[in-house]
């Protein structure tokens, strides 16, 4: 009986032996994703890019917003047929912001082309 107590001791015993004594497989090295692509990629070429804000105003006239960030200078444009949107960041520290990104709408919020809401800006 003793032999048997043991022996059922001992497979009791091999679970709990085998929980204390796991290996804990060494970390791996973190994979950085690739880089994206460039902000440039997602610019539209267009007859506003790199413009400042003076050349801006000096075609559509005083904005109806201009909002300041610290790294971002929003100007709004409108004339009762179109908004137009023009963000302008600085190319490098100390430069003049100029125009990165253009967004167009019709008063009803419809995407309207830029190229053709400066136009009908210009007309006034």
């Amino acid at each position: 009986m003793k032999t048997l107590r043991s022996g059922l001791a001992s497979l009791l015993a091999l679970p709990l032996a085998a929980c204390g004594s796991a290996i804990v497989p060494p970390p791996q090295a973190q994979i950085q994703p690739p880089p994206g692509p460039p902000a440039s990629a997602f610019t539209r070429p267009g007859p506003l890019m790199g413009s400042d804000a003076r050349k801006l105003t000096q075609m559509f006239g005083t904005p109806r917003l201009d909002i300041r960030e610290t790294t971002v200078r929003k100007l709004q444009f409108a004339n009762g047929r179109c908004v137009l949107d023009a963000y302008l960041y600085a190319p490098a520290r100390g430069k003049e912001p100029v125009v990165t990104h253009v967004d167009a709408r019709s008063p009803s919020g419809t995407d309207v082309d830029p190229a053709a809401c400066a136009s009908a800006l210009q007309a006034k």
